[in-house]
C-alpha cells in the first residue's frame, strides 16, 4: 500500500529570518564607511552568487543564502570588510571550480589567505574522524594551528553557527555528531576569543540536539520564571532608571536571560536546583565611563539590599578573556533575588563580540 503521509516540511533557514544583501549592508554600513571596503563586500557577494547559482542546500534554499547568513553573522559581530568578504567566499573553492589564485587576483591577498585556510580546514572533515583518531583537544589544536589569522576562526565560527541553526534538514545521527563536535571543538574556541554571543548560541543549539528533553524542560522553566517575574523586573528597572535620570548619568538598560546551556551545567553538572540559580534573569545597565559604573552600583545598593557573597568586580579584576563588568545580586521586589550587571559601552562590545570587533583598532594603529 502506498504511503500517503506527506513529507515533513521544514521552515526555510531553520526558522530564522532570511536576510538579503540590503539587510547586510544596513548592518555594516554604519561602521564600514570606506567606499572601497563596501565595494569589496558587494563584489564578493556578487561573485559568490554567480558561482553558487546552480546549487541548493539540503534544506532546499538557494546555496547563496548560506554564505549570506554567515556574512550577516560576521557583520553582527562588527567584523571587518575582509572577514565579511571571505564569509561570502568560504565555500567557493571547495564547492565550485574556482582556483584559490582567482580569489587572490579579484579580492586581494588577505581574502585569499582567509579563504585558503578555510578551505583547508573544511577538507579536514573533522566530523568524519573517529574518537580514536582525535580527541576534542586535538581538534582544537589542529583548527587553531591551521588558522594563522584570527579572521579565519571568526568566519568558521559563523559558518558553524548557521549550520547549527539549520540542522533540522539532516539525519538524527548527523545532527548528534555535529552537535557533539560543536560543543567539544567550537564553543571552547568562541569562549577563548571572548565571542559570547556565538558561544552561548552554539551551546544552546548543541544541547537542543544532544539532550532534547532536558533542553525543552529548561526552556519551559525559564519562560515560566520570566512570565512570573516580568512585572517585578519592570518595577526594579523603573526605580533604577529614575535615579539615573535624576543624576544625569547616561545609560541603557536591558533584561538578560541566562543561556539554557549555562543553566543545564548548574543543574546537571553542579547539582543545583532551578530555584537555587539566582542569575537566570538579570538586569544589565550599560553606561559611558568606569566612574559611572561604580556610581550606578552605589545607587543600586542604596535602593535594594545586596545579597552577601554575590558581588564580583570584573572591572578591577577582568576574566582571562578580558571580560569586564560589575555583578551584584540584590533582594528585588517581592523578596526575589535579581542579578544586576553594570558595564561601559566598550566593555559591553568586548563582552558580546570579543576579538571579532578588534579590527578597527588595528586599522587605526591603536593595537
Amino acid at each position: 500500500m502506498e504511503n500517503k503521509t506527506p513529507a515533513k516540511t521544514l521552515p526555510p533557514n531553520g526558522g530564522y529570518p532570511m536576510h538579503t544583501f540590503a539587510d547586510l549592508k544596513a548592518l555594516f554600513a554604519p561602521y564600514i564607511t570606506n567606499p572601497s571596503d563596501q565595494k569589496l563586500i558587494q563584489d564578493a557577494y556578487e561573485f559568490a552568487a554567480e558561482k553558487h547559482k546552480a546549487q541548493t542546500r539540503k534544506s532546499g534554499e538557494p546555496y547563496i543564502q548560506h554564505p549570506l547568513e554567515v556574512a550577516y553573522i560576521c557583520a553582527k559581530l562588527q567584523a571587518g570588510p575582509e572577514t565579511i568578504a571571505s564569509a561570502f567566499l568560504h565555500d567557493v573553492v571547495e564547492d565550485t571550480d574556482t582556483p584559490i589564485e582567482e580569489i587572490g587576483k579579484r579580492f586581494g591577498p588577505d581574502v585569499q589567505l582567509i579563504v585558503d585556510s578555510l578551505t583547508k580546514i573544511q577538507r579536514m572533515k573533522l566530523s568524519h574522524m573517529t574518537k580514536e583518531d582525535f580527541e576534542a583537544e586535538d581538534h582544537r589544536k589542529i583548527f587553531l594551528g591551521m588558522a594563522h589569522d584570527v579572521r579565519v576562526i571568526i568566519v568558521k565560527l559563523a559558518d558553524r553557527l548557521h549550520n547549527m541553526r539549520t540542522l533540522d534538514s539532516l539525519s538524527p545521527d548527523r545532527q548528534h555528531a555535529l552537535a557533539k563536535e560543536t560543543l567539544e571543538v567550537f564553543t571552547p574556541i568562541a569562549h577563548r576569543l571572548g565571542i559570547y554571543t556565538v558561544q552561548s548560541e552554539l551551546e544552546d543549539l548543541s544541547l537542543k540536539y544532544l539532550e532534547p528533553e532536558i533542553y525543552q524542560k529548561i526552556k519551559k522553566l525559564v519562560e515560566q520564571r520570566f512570565e512570573n517575574r516580568k512585572a517585578a523586573l519592570e518595577q526594579l528597572k523603573k526605580r533604577i532608571a529614575d535615579q539615573l535620570y535624576e543624576h544625569k548619568i547616561p545609560f541603557r538598560m536591558e533584561s538578560r536571560v541566562k543561556s539554557i546551556y549555562s543553566i543545564y551545567k548548574k543543574m546537571y553538572q553542579k547539582g543545583h536546583s532551578f530555584d537555587e540559580i539566582y542569575d537566570i534573569l538579570a538586569i544589565r545597565v550599560i553606561t559611558k565611563t568606569t566612574v559611572n559604573c561604580y556610581e550606578i552600583l552605589g545607587m543600586v545598593h542604596t535602593a535594594y539590599t545586596p545579597i552577601p557573597g554575590r558581588f564580583k568586580d570584573y572591572i578591577a579584576m577582568p576574566k582571562p578573556n578580558m571580560y569586564q563588568s560589575l555583578h551584584t545580586t540584590v533582594v528585588g521586589p517581592g523578596g526575589k533575588p535579581v542579578e544586576i550587571q553594570i558595564r561601559t559601552w566598550d566593555m559591553h562590545r568586548r563582552a558580546e563580540f570579543g576579538i571579532a570587533a578588534h579590527w578597527k583598532y588595528k586599522e587605526n594603529g591603536q593595537a
